[in-house]
């Protein structure tokens, strides 16, 4: 499948597939956000790295390993379907996000990368109430950090993570991604 193939797909679908790079602090809304995503422009692809990691036994750094592979694969079918993709997962290095970015040109999709931001003190406190892994207050502030890393050093575009209203977070999502495109909204969901 070369790079015509995934433009006539594209263009006969209505327009050129999106690569969405949903970075952000954990608990700041990521996949809710992905999942709505996907749901209001079918058949876009949430495409979580961390539900592909749990599905490979073994040690978890060679699992994480593979599920990046897997997610780069998945997405490349999926984009060159002429469909959007919508990765949600927190990156506070760049090697993955490079990836993503190479895939995108090489289907020649557009690519996003957008990060979900809160407060330092409101990312730790959410992503402690969720309970789901074990983090210090320090790891979580040293991966708040390399998030901030990642920000001043590839400009990603920054979306306030509201607290109780995924609502608005996924509006002010759908506002940035149209303003770069100059597109108006996509969805084939009412609202």
């Amino acid at each position: 499948m070369g790079e015509d193939f995934a433009c006539v797909f594209a263009t006969r679908l209505g327009g050129v597939a999106r690569l969405i790079a949903l970075n952000g602090p954990p608990g700041c809304g990521k996949s809710t956000i992905a999942r709505r995503y996907a749901d209001d422009h079918p058949p876009a692809l949430a495409l979580d790295v961390d539900r592909v990691r749990d599905l490979i036994a073994g040690d978890l750094g060679e699992a994480g390993r593979l599920a990046r592979d897997i997610a780069i694969a998945a997405a490349r079918v999926h984009l060159t379907s002429g469909h959007d993709v919508v990765v949600p997962q927190f990156l506070g290095r760049p090697e993955f996000l490079d990836r993503l970015a190479a895939l995108a040109d090489e289907v020649r999709a557009t690519y996003h990368e957008v990060v979900l931001i809160d407060t330092r003190d409101n990312a730790i406190r959410r992503f402690t109430e969720r309970g789901t892994i074990q983090a210090t207050p320090a790891e979580l502030s040293a991966m708040y950090d390399n998030l901030q890393t990642i920000i001043a050093t590839r400009r990603p575009t920054l979306v306030p993570s509201i607290e109780g209203d995924p609502d608005h977070t996924y509006q002010s999502l759908l506002t940035v991604l149209n303003a770069e495109l100059a597109l108006p909204e996509r969805s084939t969901r009412s609202t």
